[in-house]
């Protein structure tokens, strides 16, 4: 008997021998008078047995049969040792044709200890929730997470996925995996979304140095802008910079769903590299994840905008890095260790001390811009090194312990030949 059926039997009893009313024991039990009637008169022919229910200590009507139960067991075992209660019953379901409740599962992860509830968090900051933006494309959270996603399968270690999601629908706009979340990297992933999705509105980022210059000087001064900043003001597209991790929770937790979900998802298709892991990303799970856990925007409208003509024929110049460099006098420009011939023929004036714009495309080739116009140019061979050092370089170069012979001037060197003048001259005034 429950504790609960110990203090109902002592009342009952006290009601037995009259001691209370049925009306006090029916205030004391929170039960109707009609129930404690029943009661009393069930405990006069069985005892206190008649207060426990029947179906105690017996198997459910619902429960899972034994053999059921020991395959769901096997296979969480063998497949789905890491998986939380809601990703195995979905695996369970659409892989082995088990349909359960997650909580069923839940329960059984707990009992084999596979899983682990997680702990309230205590005394966590306070912050206030923003709400949902209005449109599709009116902001979009970008950012990029390195983690071992291939499980030491593939030749790295650890891959950083790059992934944009819409803040008014939750859906995942675009994500790739790259080596790093560089200027390229970076760059190669906003081209490829502007040519399908068109320009957002406004693109939610954090303070990594790619996106945004964090030295002091830098944050005095507006005019100076990252690479990245330069191609989004180009497109005017608004950045926006995140004070914590939490200002853009929407990626962050989409990050922690990937890092769970992907992960074993990649793990189960056997992808290793990064190639394949893209195309799985794009064929396959992005569009379930968008099926899965997308809403619906309070409106309609797509905010994103078509790139101009003009836009998509400059796409691949304002994806690119730039760098400022100055015509010399033989009209030539150095970059990167590298030599410049500007031809003779140009489509504008170049004179000598113009400041040019470099272009580092995304396939490393070099432009060179000047005034919105593409210079001609060519590379130039490296300059040629001497082949013998003069004596002057040697005797600067050697060590210091070497004894070097003191330098002899010629008989008729100027120094020499004033001083024999004037020691000349002295000598006839003597005389």
């Amino acid at each position: 008997m429950s504790a609960k059926d110990i203090d109902r039997y002592e009342i009952l009893k006290r009601t037995i021998r009259k001691e209370l009313t049925n009306k006090d024991a029916s205030r004391l039990l929170s039960l109707s008078v009609r129930h404690i009637k029943r009661l009393k008169a069930a405990v006069k022919q069985q005892g206190p047995s008649a207060l426990i229910h029947a179906s105690r200590g017996k198997p459910g009507c619902n429960r899972i049969p034994d053999d059921e139960r020991e395959k769901i067991i096997s296979l969480l075992h063998e497949h789905y040792h890491d998986f939380g209660p809601t990703f195995a019953s979905e695996k369970l379901e659409g892989l082995h044709g088990i349909n359960r409740d997650p909580k069923t599962i839940r329960d059984i992860l707990i009992a084999e200890r596979l899983w682990k509830p997680r702990s309230p968090r205590a005394g966590s900051e306070h912050r206030s929730w923003r709400q949902r933006k209005d449109c599709y494309g009116e902001l979009i959270q970008f950012d990029g997470s390195y983690e071992d996603w291939f499980e030491g399968r593939g030749d790295k270690d650890e891959a950083c996925l790059l992934a944009a999601i819409d803040d008014a629908t939750g859906i995942v706009t675009g994500a790739m995996f790259v080596a790093n979340e560089g200027v390229f990297p970076v760059f190669g992933f906003w081209k490829e979304y502007m040519s399908v999705h068109g320009k957002p509105k406004a693109i939610y980022v954090d303070k990594f140095s790619t996106y945004r210059m964090n030295m002091k000087e830098a944050r005095e001064n507006h005019d100076t802008k990252t690479q990245f900043g330069r191609a989004m003001e180009s497109l005017a597209i608004e950045p926006i910079f995140a004070n914590s991790a939490q200002a853009k929770g929407r990626v962050e937790r989409l990050f922690r769903t990937f890092q769970d979900r992907l992960i074993k998802e990649m793990r189960l298709a056997g992808i290793s590299t990064i190639d394949q892991a893209n195309r799985f990303l794009e064929e396959t799970f992005i569009p379930w994840f968008n099926k899965r856990f997308g809403v619906a925007p309070r409106r309609k409208a797509n905010l994103h905008r078509v790139l101009t003509g003009k836009e998509r024929a400059q796409l691949d110049a304002t994806f690119s890095r730039h760098d400022s460099r100055i015509v010399q006098n033989d009209f030539t420009i150095q970059h990167d260790k590298q030599f410049y011939q500007l031809t003779k023929d140009q489509p504008a004036t170049v004179c000598k001390k113009d400041k040019v714009t470099v272009e580092e495309w995304l396939d490393h080739t070099i432009h060179i811009r000047l005034r919105g116009k593409e210079l001609n140019c060519h590379i130039l061979p490296a300059r040629p090194t001497p082949s013998s050092p003069s004596p002057w370089v040697l005797a600067a170069t050697a060590p210091n312990h070497i004894q070097r012979p003191p330098y002899q001037t010629s008989p008729n060197h100027p120094w020499k030949r004033r001083i024999h003048a004037d020691a000349l001259a002295q000598q006839l005034v003597k005389g």
